[in-house]
């Protein structure tokens, strides 16, 4: 084990991914969001810091090989459990997030399966991309639930025919719901529509993943 700086970045973002469900246990909304999301943006960030300062530094090693995509995997598959389970189910978040944690399992076990030729799947640029598109549809998301929380307790005990005047601009908008009911809509639709790319670049990614594991597979 070769303890470099991106190595030490790698497995610093891998124990942070299972703080990111410890945050909802020990923290009330929406500031158990906001540790979420802090979190997560900086573990985002290290992802592509640690990666550059390997290749800048001539440090890649088989250490950093392995933790590297296991940290992405668990920090991605955590923070989707915990948005999932606070959208009380929603079909349309449920659908894309099972496409994306079935995929990952997937190709882990093909992985797994190919031992000494598992690198013949190789990580290619789209699946990069798919990665970024994941970190970004999951930040918008934890956002969207910042956002929620504010306009709801700004809004708490009052009559739901002033809240409505109050975002409608009939009457002065003294708790600011405006610009927190737009936060929360645009971040909302953001994320969801980044996770539906993300798991349409997934559903692609697996499929030619297979196809490079599948004369493995028939020996």
């Amino acid at each position: 084990m070769t303890w470099t700086i991106p190595n030490i970045l790698s497995v610093l973002r891998l124990l942070a991914a299972p703080l990111v469900a410890v945050m909802f246990l020990y923290f009330t909304r929406p500031y158990a969001d906001w540790f979420a999301l802090g979190l997560f943006v900086l573990a985002s960030v290290t992802d592509w810091f640690d990666g550059y300062l390997a290749r800048a530094w001539g440090q890649e090693t088989r250490m950093g090989a392995m933790i590297d995509p296991i940290a992405d995997k668990a920090m991605v598959v955590i923070a989707l459990m915990v948005i999932v389970g606070y959208s009380s189910m929603s079909p349309w978040l449920v659908l894309p997030a099972t496409v994306i944690l079935f995929r990952e399992v997937f190709v882990s076990g093909l992985r797994e399966f190919l031992g000494d030729v598992a690198g013949t799947l190789k990580v290619t640029k789209l699946a990069k991309w798919k990665t970024a598109t994941q970190m970004v549809a999951i930040a918008c998301l934890f956002g969207q639930g910042v956002f929620e929380h504010y306009l709801g307790m700004s809004s708490l005990g009052m009559d739901p025919q002033i809240v409505a005047q109050m975002v409608a601009g009939k009457i002065e908008d003294t708790q600011g719901l405006g610009w927190k009911l737009t936060g929360m809509i645009w971040s909302g639709w953001a994320g969801l529509i980044l996770l539906w790319i993300a798991a349409a670049l997934t559903g692609i990614t697996g499929v030619d993943y297979f196809r490079k594991a599948y004369p493995h597979l028939k020996d």
